[in-house]
């Protein structure tokens, strides 16, 4: 595996936290101050209406435009999916998570199944046994894993996530045990009068610690940013505390790594590809559209090939939700499509995004889907900062 390490900087009101793989920008996480989000935040709701037609419920969760908890999200004393009117009433006090920012004129998108996440595990404290993933392990693994994990974490609700499998038992249980202790802070909150806001979501510089495990070098510009993400670190990851470097030289971290300019590009729509191609990427209220360029290369199949890994990781620098159609170049035969759609879908296998390859439409054209996890890039960024390519 490439060298991973993460740069953590504040440039005006953002604060931006971007993931190197070999040396190359592979994620990018940013908080706008003037444009908080509220991914991952656990409120103490009030019900404020019940919406039967769209079967649920408004959530006045104490500021901004109310949340909106569909029936499939809530929970029911009875453990079985029911109408929405009859799980919640007008009033009532409601534990929630955001699982999707307001979009427009839409609220956020809310949860009663709250998470805590973890590097290696993701606490669902409502939720029961432990669960592992189809790709980190099945047959005798999976059963010698979750005897391993039932050895380490405390009570039921657990996930395992990728690292878990490799990673040291006693740092599993020191995870298990913060993941807990912060659990039990919710609840303590949660009976306090609602609405109120019990736990934030992770800032940009924890979802980039909690998506990427174990970076070798963990840099933040000034000391008072080193600060506070090895406090976080002491607190859930103390295998990483002591990596955490404060970056007081000039240039800046981002300057330094020119990736102010690589930002930049991210907000244009064309991206060259190496070979002499491009994407073209255009973004509609309804989809995401993304064009394949083969410039000057003769051959269609590798053309594809290189740009579907790039599509790959401009969807997830550029966090792209939503549907996403992708015009290739033109292949010979079935074989080539079905070794494209291959590529394809191992690139995106590793987003923390949820991403789906659906297959070639009538068309010729490719359909995905990537889960919505915050807010796009270039809605992120200041308007003076969007100038971006043609």
């Amino acid at each position: 595996m490439s060298a991973r390490e993460i740069l953590v900087d504040r440039d005006g009101p953002l604060t931006r936290a971007a993931v190197l793989t070999g040396g190359r920008l592979s994620d990018l996480y940013i908080d706008n101050a003037e444009r908080p989000s509220l991914l991952g935040s656990i409120f103490l709701g009030r019900v404020e209406r019940i919406a039967t037609g769209l079967d649920a419920a408004f959530i006045d969760l104490g500021a901004g435009k109310p949340g909106l908890l569909g029936v499939a999200d809530a929970r029911g004393p009875k453990g079985r999916i029911e109408r929405i009117g009859t799980l919640l009433r007008t009033g009532q006090s409601v534990l929630v998570q955001v699982k999707a920012d307001a979009v427009g004129a839409k609220g956020p998108t809310l949860t009663m199944d709250v998470t805590l996440p973890g590097r290696f595990l993701v606490h669902a404290p409502l939720g029961r046994g432990i669960a592992v993933s189809k790709r980190l392990a099945q047959g005798a693994a999976k059963a010698d894993l979750v005897r391993r994990l039932e050895a380490v974490v405390l009570g039921e609700g657990w996930i395992a996530r990728s690292g878990a499998a490799t990673t040291d038992p006693d740092l599993l249980a020191q995870e298990a045990e913060a993941l807990v202790l912060a659990w039990r802070a919710v609840q303590a909150q949660a009976a306090g009068p609602a609405p109120a806001l019990l736990r934030l979501g992770p800032d940009a510089a924890q979802r980039a610690l909690i998506e990427h495990g174990t970076p070798l070098r963990i840099a933040a510009q000034g000391k008072d940013l080193a600060d506070a993400v090895a406090a976080w670190c002491a607190e859930f990851a103390p295998d990483l505390a002591g990596r955490v470097e404060a970056y007081t030289a000039t240039p800046g971290l981002f300057e330094m790594s020119d990736l102010d300019s690589e930002i930049d590009t991210l907000l244009g729509m064309r991206v060259p590809l190496s070979a002499g191609g491009s994407l073209v990427i255009e973004r509609t209220e309804a989809l995401t559209v993304v064009d394949v360029n083969a410039g000057e290369r003769g051959n269609a199949l590798d053309a594809n090939l290189e740009a579907a890994r790039e599509i790959a990781r401009q969807l997830r620098l550029r966090n792209v939700g939503g549907i996403v159609v992708v015009d290739f170049v033109n292949m010979k035969g079935r074989g080539e499509a079905e070794r494209l759609l291959a590529a394809l879908s191992a690139a995106v296998a590793d987003d923390p995004a949820q991403t789906q390859v659906y297959g070639l439409s009538k068309l010729g054209l490719v359909e995905m889907t990537r889960a919505r996890r915050g807010t796009a890039l270039v809605d992120l960024l200041p308007p003076d900062s969007r100038g971006g390519n043609p």
